[in-house]
């Protein structure tokens, strides 16, 4: 119980800051004496209680603080109507310090139902991922923007389908209960397209329809379609940041051979093809990562060194804004250990680059292709292979 009633660190300096106050007015009174003017400066403990504490804390210290106007105007040599003034002015304010403090709490205590509530969703529309699906081992990640709601519109899927392994990414537009109910649509959509069509572009072409029919005008989503087939693999872009290839120490960003737009306006999209190796990792993102950056400290450079080495042309066109440079760091982040080990060191980078303050949410899946299945071998009865015959009588 008493742990369920634990102040927070930032609730403890709240009310630690409250004292603070009491001991400051009486330092004051006892150095300079009995005044009305110092005693006046008590109401502020309560209120600064109110904004960090529950009700109870805020009634304590309320109630110190009036005690103390009590006993200043106790001891002055002639109590007068404004040292009554001030103790009943105390009492009030203490009650109105109160009546902040419940309602903050129970602002507090709804809007942790709503987090919740958006936790839940997030759940629903991002389903877990991996370990392992089809030839790949798979692991996934979503960053949000707010320390408070772990939501927003990005979104991922990963499906061992009859046609390969076919993975999705992308991102919606705009926040908020409408970007997660788009991301919803676009998801469920290509559950289902997604072992029905043989071809990417006809689910690029099922799920823009989709988008366009339920979306608003101004809405739209950029999306990466994956798909991995004995060892090939296809990926089509629709207005989304390329995939990144991670083979024997080499980052290979899969660039579209023809750029299209967003699903919602009529992506006619061009595959882009290649044959994988075992070991092989693929990154797909979401464009908070490419947007992710800090402010620089003086003689640090955009890729981080604080040596006062020199980084050229990009270090003096933007010293201030500094891009995380995923391409750079990709190979030494994701390419050792497994795939999910790999992200938790991309967020860890991550965090540490932003200084925990992201511009936007970061949807990141990681893949490994660890090699085709081997073919299954057909069962030859043993008279076929020189076995001894079985003699019937």
């Amino acid at each position: 119980m008493a742990r369920r009633h634990a102040l927070s660190a930032e609730a403890a300096a709240g009310l630690g800051a409250a004292i603070g106050v009491l001991l400051v007015v009486v330092g004051i009174e006892i150095i300079e004496g009995p005044g009305p003017g110092v005693v006046a400066w008590l109401v502020i403990a309560p209120f600064l209680a109110a904004a960090f504490v529950p009700w109870l804390y805020v009634v304590g210290v309320g109630a110190l603080a009036t005690t103390i106007a009590g006993l200043i105007a106790l001891i002055s040599n002639d109590v007068t109507e404004m040292d009554i003034a001030n103790v009943v002015g105390m009492a009030v304010a203490t009650m109105g310090a109160i009546a902040v403090s419940v309602i903050r709490q129970s602002q507090n205590e709804r809007y942790a139902e709503l987090v919740k509530l958006a936790r839940v969703a997030q759940e629903a529309v991002l389903s877990p991922l991996g370990p392992q699906v089809g030839q790949l081992a798979v692991a996934g990640r979503y960053v949000s923007a707010s320390a408070a709601a772990d939501i927003g519109g990005d979104l991922y899927e990963a499906l061992d389908t009859p046609y390969g392994v076919r993975m999705i990414i992308g991102d919606v537009t705009g926040k908020g209960i409408d970007a997660v109910r788009t991301a919803s649509l676009v998801l469920g959509a290509y559950r289902h397209v997604a072992y029905e069509r043989s071809d990417l572009r006809d689910i690029v072409a099922d799920l823009d329809r989709a988008v366009s029919r339920s979306a608003s005008d101004e809405e739209f989503v950029t999306a990466a379609l994956v798909e991995e087939r004995g060892g090939t693999l296809t990926v089509v872009n629709c207005g989304h940041p390329s995939p990144l290839l991670l083979r024997h120490g080499r980052v290979i960003p899969l660039d579209p051979p023809r750029t299209a737009p967003p699903l919602g306006l009529s992506p006619k999209v061009q595959p882009r093809v290649e044959h994988l190796e075992p070991g092989d990792r693929l990154l797909l993102f979401t464009d908070g990562l490419g947007e992710a950056r800090r402010v620089g400290r003086t003689g640090e450079s955009p890729t981080g060194h604080r040596d006062g080495r020199s980084d050229g042309p990009a270090g003096a066109r933007d010293r201030r804004r500094q891009f995380f440079p995923i391409q750079e760091r990709a190979w030494a982040l994701l390419g050792h250990g497994t795939v999910e080990h790999g992200l938790a060191s991309l967020e860890s980078a991550l965090v540490e680059w932003v200084r925990s303050q992201f511009d936007d949410d970061i949807a990141l899946l990681l893949l490994e292709y660890t090699g085709a299945a081997p073919e299954a071998e057909t069962a030859i009865p043993s008279w076929e292979i020189g076995g001894t015959p079985v003699s019937r009588s």
